[in-house]
């Protein structure tokens, strides 16, 4: 009688686990499909960026060519020509001035390409626990640095560990190029020319001296958690 009872209470147990396994590997499941469906949202975004404002730059020179062949004297505002940082506006897309874009409630300064890992994502002015959530961030020097300027420019984005956002800059090497496109449409191409790990603490990279070069620098997490990947990256002669 005792064993009887034993056995269907060990059965039942077995029952509650294994669908205890099966219901976390639903979940798993699921959770990889959006992440996978927020990325690829993601990308999407970030290629209308570069679409929106190469169409922009372009349509400026346009219209400054054909106002110029009337009358030089008449000046046509450009974006190339906006020095000043973008300040968040309240509607979605680019603003009227052309010098604002708005990704998911955040600004957009510009997108980043990464061929070796397939990636391409909008890069915000801030770092705040809600803006990485939807894309990558500039940490350094400030939230109203221009990029492909000349100094340094610290880019953070999270590692989900599932193809999302920087989870395979593991993958990255020197030589590698990366890409970012600017609010004022140029796209320069930056070489990688270092890897390394570094503490969660370290934030020396973020202040290093380029020497007047144009440079970036990509930071993430690693799956443990307990220490961050940083790489390196100078623009190429001619930028």
């Amino acid at each position: 009688m005792f064993e009887s009872r034993y056995g269907k209470f060990l059965t039942i147990l077995l029952i509650i686990v294994i669908v205890a396994i099966v219901g976390l590997l639903g979940f798993l499941v699921v959770n990889l499909i959006i992440n996978a469906s927020d990325d690829n949202e993601g990308t999407e975004d970030a290629e209308r960026f570069i679409s929106q404002v190469t169409n922009k730059v372009n349509q400026n020179k346009e219209n400054t060519a054909e106002v110029n062949e009337v009358d030089n004297s008449v000046a046509i505002p450009n974006i190339e020509d906006n020095t000043q940082p973008p300040a968040p506006s309240g509607g979605s897309g680019s603003s009227s001035g052309g010098s604002t874009y708005e990704f998911e409630g955040f600004t957009a300064i510009g997108a980043i390409e990464i061929p070796r890992t397939g990636l391409t994502k909008t890069i915000l002015n801030e770092v705040t626990g809600q803006s990485i959530k939807k894309a990558v961030a500039v940490l350094y020097p400030s939230n109203l640095q221009l990029l492909n300027e000349p100094g340094n420019v610290t880019i953070v984005g999270h590692n989900y560990r599932n193809g999302t956002f920087f989870s395979n800059n593991k993958n990255i090497q020197e030589g590698d190029k990366i890409y970012i496109t600017d609010i004022k449409g140029r796209r320069v191409e930056y070489t990688v020319y270092r890897k390394y790990f570094t503490t969660a603490e370290d934030s020396d990279f973020m202040m290093r001296d380029t020497n007047g070069r144009r440079e970036i620098s990509l930071s993430t997490c690693t799956e443990d958690v307990k220490q961050r990947l940083v790489i390196w990256a100078s623009a190429d002669p001619g930028y």
